[in-house]
């Protein structure tokens, strides 16, 4: 009988969880949703403000990025 090979454990644990470009996209949008927080809390004094300002920048920057970098 002809015996199927199984798959090694080992490639599955050598596969990364995010590309190169996912990573490289994620990291630009976080730091530009920080910089985004850190100037609107400067301005306004207000963290709820500067939250939502970060996050709104960094989702808005991520699907930006990932064309201007692909």
């Amino acid at each position: 009988m002809a015996q199927t090979p199984q798959p090694t454990a080992s490639s599955e644990r050598d596969a990364p969880l995010f590309s190169q470009h996912a990573a490289i996209v994620l990291v630009m949008a976080v730091i530009i949703g920080g910089l985004v927080s850190a100037l609107t809390y400067c301005k306004s004094r207000s963290l709820a403000d500067a939250a939502l300002a970060g996050l709104f920048a960094a989702g808005a920057s991520a699907p930006v990025l990932h064309k201007l970098i692909g």
